[in-house]
């Protein structure tokens, strides 16, 4: 089966940055919904509370730009991402 998204790891910034409603540059919950929505996924609150608990290592309720790469890890196993990244 194919990845449904290929890009690179600044791609998944910038298209996963559309989705910070309120401009803090930090992805809450909602706003991860909001964005697997966008690509048709089924279950998107149930998934975007288990990529929050993925990533959001500080427990503060929003994933910032140092847990970017644990959120990276969860799109890549569980959303069928094929993130690539280049040195």
């Amino acid at each position: 089966m194919e990845s449904k998204k290929e890009m690179t790891l600044e791609e998944f910034k910038e298209w996963l940055i559309q989705f910070d409603d309120d401009g803090d540059k930090r992805i809450s919950r909602d706003e991860l919904r909001d964005a697997l929505q966008t690509l048709g996924e089924w279950f998107t609150s149930w998934k975007s509370k288990q990529g929050l608990e993925s990533a959001d290592f500080n427990c503060n309720g929003v994933i910032d730009e140092n847990e970017l790469n644990y959120l990276v890890v969860f799109a890549k196993q569980t959303l069928d991402f094929n993130i690539v990244m280049y040195d």
